[in-house]
């Protein structure tokens, strides 16, 4: 073992060899070592030894994304003492409902914060009040296995580290990236439209915090070892709480160089290796998930060589799955699946179609042209949705993301509203669930929770139109009744799910070919890894009846067949199959 603790020494040693060669630092990168496996506690008798390229999950594997507060009890927004935490109520609601179909539960930011819904944090170190304490997030990390964010490339101007940035006083005080106004700054990427710099007066001076996101989310400045030594702190008390996932919000924007981007610099990608050696040594079936809203290809990289994220958002999913479902002709999303290399052994893709945050576009480049983007967006905007805009180089602006709640998204197509929202808001997902890749749900998609208007004018952020808090009992008893929207959609995407987690064939890293069945029928064909069962998965992405010909799915003679949905057997001299609209075969052999 001692063997073993000197190599990762080693290892950690030329992490921050690459890392910090072109700056100068207080300290040798061995003693930067040093501290770094003292704030993990990495020793040789805790060390444990991870095995790379093996995948730590199956078709099992399902993730819940949801706040802490998405579901609260109205006792809660009294000041009694015996009010129930929201944490509690969310417990109750899991378990009630998830305990059979989901294992993961991401809970997003649970700490203190003062903007973006828990994305610019105060204290990183504790549980918002408002939510409930550590006891509660470790009581949900004993029932699910629990995701958390590592809100890694800003925190909150409220925080203590910044207010010791303005007052000049340490450790804060070297912990922000600053710059200049006649700095070269025109290739910045910049996901928002507010300003980069923020003004702050400090001893008589003014210096100007790098803000990427608002001017209340302050950027870290990651070429201060501190800052690494801070967060490695941080990611040793979150694996003490219970958490088995690691989501690094907004990580391709951490490292900054002025003249660059300033995104997807090789910096972070070291960054993101250092600390996947780190946190694979501390528990070795932890986990990384890289969250980078960014166009495909660049996605794509933080992969690395099986050496960084062990997950990836796949987040160019959304935008096609919604265009194909809206417009009824899957080409692009086929296209673009077609390009998608398998996840190798070790890695998965992490599929979703919503989240807390908006449809982004970014992923769409290269995959949608404009016209197909400015469709697709009046589409959304005719549905009630809002559509966010980013800054370009030119100082002109683009559509960055749209948002919506996904099923008021699909309430219709491009011609207008229909009566198949529900079928295609569950065709989405049927979709979604059969691909290579863990698929994580947002809760209110699970829920069919629509728009949320209130809070939009009440918060005055177009993300707000998608962050719904449900009345518990409210929501209980609408689940309850078998004639409610809520109820609908949560009992197909439950039984979905059970389906799911009993194939071979939707194991993450199972095989996947894409089907060539036109531009109205979307269609792939996923083995299980032991080669013994096929699924092809097939679904209808049109308002129309359309006739499928089973000869051309190549269905093997030998075999008998069986659609898993509708668990009808498919008998292959039935030359012509009516698929009704939105509606999804899972044709499966017997075996």
């Amino acid at each position: 073992m001692h063997t073993e603790f000197e190599a990762l020494k080693h290892k950690i040693t030329h992490h921050l060899q690459v890392i910090y060669r072109d700056i100068e630092i207080d300290r040798t990168c061995d003693t930067l070592c040093e501290q770094l496996l003292e704030k993990m506690c990495l020793t040789p008798e805790t060390l444990q030894t991870p095995e790379h390229h093996t995948n730590l999950w199956d078709q099992k594997d399902i993730v819940l994304i949801t706040y802490g507060d998405s579901i609260y009890e109205p006792s809660e927004e009294l000041s009694a003492p015996t009010k129930t935490a929201p944490l509690k109520t969310l417990r109750a609601f899991l378990n009630k409902y998830c305990a059979s179909s989901i294992n993961h539960v991401h809970i997003l930011p649970f700490y203190p914060y003062s903007s973006d819904d828990g994305f610019a944090v105060i204290d990183y170190s504790s549980v918002n009040q408002g939510l409930g304490d550590w006891d509660d997030v470790l009581a949900i990390s004993e029932d699910f296995n629990l995701m958390t964010d590592l809100v890694i490339n800003h925190c909150s101007s409220r925080s203590a580290w910044f207010q010791q940035f303005i007052e000049d006083e340490p450790p804060g005080n070297k912990y922000f990236y600053v710059a200049k106004p006649v700095d070269d700054l025109t290739q910045v990427v910049r996901p928002r439209t507010s300003p980069l710099l923020k003004e702050i007066k400090r001893q008589d001076e003014s210096v100007y915090a790098w803000c990427t996101f608002s001017h209340d989310q302050v950027d870290f400045d990651f070429s201060n070892p501190d800052v690494l030594i801070a967060f490695a702190d941080i990611i040793r008390l979150y694996l003490d709480k219970g958490a088995k996932i690691f989501r690094f919000d907004a990580i391709a924007f951490l490292w900054k160089k002025i003249g660059t981007s300033c995104i997807n610099l090789p910096e972070t990608h070291e960054v993101v290796r250092l600390l996947r050696t780190l946190i694979e040594h501390a528990n070795a079936d932890a986990l990384i998930i890289t969250e980078t809203n960014i166009p495909n290809r660049e996605n794509l990289t933080y992969f690395g060589n099986a050496n960084e994220a062990h997950g990836i958002y796949n987040f160019s999913l959304p935008p096609l799955l919604v265009n194909t479902l809206l417009t009824g002709d899957c080409t692009y999303l086929k296209n673009w699946l077609m390009t998608m290399p398998p996840a190798q052994n070790g890695t998965f893709y992490f599929n979703f179609i919503a989240s807390h945050d908006g449809i982004g576009l970014r992923p769409a480049e290269g995959l949608l042209n404009e016209h197909e983007i400015s469709q697709l967006c009046e589409c959304i905007e005719k549905f009630g949705g809002k559509v966010s805009l980013r800054s370009m180089p030119d100082g002109g602006q683009k559509p960055y993301e749209m948002n919506i709640a996904l099923i008021d998204a699909l309430k219709g197509t491009i011609h207008g509203e229909d009566e198949w929202q529900l079928e295609r808001f569950i065709c989405a997902h049927t979709i979604m669930f059969g691909l290579e890749g863990i698929p994580g749900i947002y809760i209110h998609s699970l829920l069919g929770t629509t728009n949320d208007y209130e809070k939009v004018t009440h918060t005055g952020h177009n993300r707000s139109i998608n962050r719904h808090r449900w009345d518990y009992d409210e929501l209980v008893s609408s689940l309850d009744h078998a004639n409610t929207l809520h109820h609908q959609v949560l009992t197909k995407i439950t039984q979905l799910l059970h389906l799911r987690r009993a194939q071979a064939a939707f194991h993450p890293n199972a095989t996947q070919f894409t089907l060539q069945l036109g531009p109205n029928i979307f269609g792939f064909w996923r083995q299980s890894m032991d080669r013994r069962q096929s699924i092809f998965c097939i679904s209808n992405v049109t308002h129309e009846t359309i006739s499928i010909t089973l000869s051309d799915i190549n269905l093997i003679g030998t075999d008998d067949w069986i659609d898993l949905i509708s668990q009808e057997s498919v008998l292959l001299d039935n030359f012509q199959y009516e698929m009704a609209p939105y509606q999804t075969l899972w044709i499966s052999n017997r075996f």
